[in-house]
């Protein structure tokens, strides 16, 4: 049997990220009690998007934050009572993933222009499938601006020279899911720590991973800030996992993304070397909670991630 060649992760992840307009301000939306409405807005916009393959056939929560960064980008731009008409940037994103998604169906974002300020704009997005909203998420975008400096230091931990990428370890795992995930994965990632495929002692609740996509990409704020956004949500409930002795291989787990906020600091090229730090302060409930530091690799601190997840453990 011939297969179709698969395509160039780095290719395919760009063009899910290139959104098309749609002409309609209008979405069709099944309320809870099963009653149709129209979400509906004058100053709303609709975009349309598609998603990456996956194995296990659901939309990656990462793709979504993603494209609804990309989609309330295209309508941010200067206001004419500014102070000035600097391009603005996304500088935090707080969101909720409501309902998983099939990867198999187009999604739409509808954007709701909250406010534009004299230095900031907020927006509202909605993710959209078949009727049902996947997640629901607030940014808000940011004029260049100065004001006081400071920040965390960078950890010191090994360079990602001379680690292997979690790509050459998952080919060799005979195991379809793990080398569809290989071969498909668009970011290429490097774990200081072993990676964490089976299970083990119980460990520190910390971990370390490099990151980047390993190609340049254009000078494209918007595009690298959404492309960190999707790489944010790989590996950060992994914390969680290792306080706890439990690899991804386990077949008992049922992990899923509840919530996510992002804090973009500093300007940042993800097709240069970040470095990922994460932790986890709390797991209860069938939820664990991680947080993340994302540094360039000359040590700027240029993003601060949090999200809970359900981590729950079957029979």
């Amino acid at each position: 049997m011939n297969h179709a060649p698969l395509p160039d992760p780095i290719d395919d992840l760009l063009d899910v990220l290139d959104l098309e307009r749609e002409g309609s301000t209008s979405i069709h939306v099944a309320s809870p009690q099963g009653i149709g409405e129209d979400l509906a807005d004058s100053d709303g916009d609709v975009f349309v998007g598609r998603s990456q393959p996956m194995p296990h056939g659901r939309v990656f929560g990462g793709q979504v934050l993603a494209q609804c960064l990309v989609a309330a980008g295209r309508t941010v731009t200067p206001v004419e009572n500014s102070s000035d008409t600097a391009e603005r940037h996304i500088h935090s994103m707080h969101g909720y993933f409501l309902r998983p998604g099939d990867a198999n169906r187009p999604l739409r974002f509808l954007v709701e222009r909250m406010r534009d300020g004299r230095s900031f704009s907020a927006r509202r997005v909605h993710a959209i499938q078949d009727g049902r909203i996947l997640m629901s998420i607030i940014m808000s975008f940011q004029e260049e601006a100065d004001g006081l400096d400071h920040q965390l230091d960078m950890p010191q931990v090994p360079g990602p020279d001379g680690l292997r990428s979690d790509k050459e370890i998952m080919e060799r795992v005979p195991h379809p899911v793990a080398q569809a995930t290989a071969r498909s994965r668009p970011v290429e990632i490097r774990h200081v720590e072993p990676l964490l495929l089976a299970p083990g002692e119980p460990g520190a609740s910390e971990q370390s991973v490099w990151l980047r996509i390993a190609r340049e990409l254009p000078d494209d704020s918007l595009l690298h800030a959404a492309i960190l956004a999707y790489a944010s949500d790989y590996v950060l409930l992994e914390p969680v996992l290792r306080r706890h002795g439990i690899g991804w291989g386990d077949p008992r787990l049922r992990p899923a993304s509840l919530d996510h906020s992002m804090w973009f600091h500093r300007p940042v090229r993800v097709d240069d070397w970040v470095l990922y730090t994460q932790s986890s302060p709390s797991a209860q409930a069938g939820r664990g909670l991680g947080l993340g530091h994302m540094y360039a690799a000359d040590g700027t601190l240029v993003a601060t991630v949090g999200q809970e997840g359900m981590v729950r453990l079957k029979g």
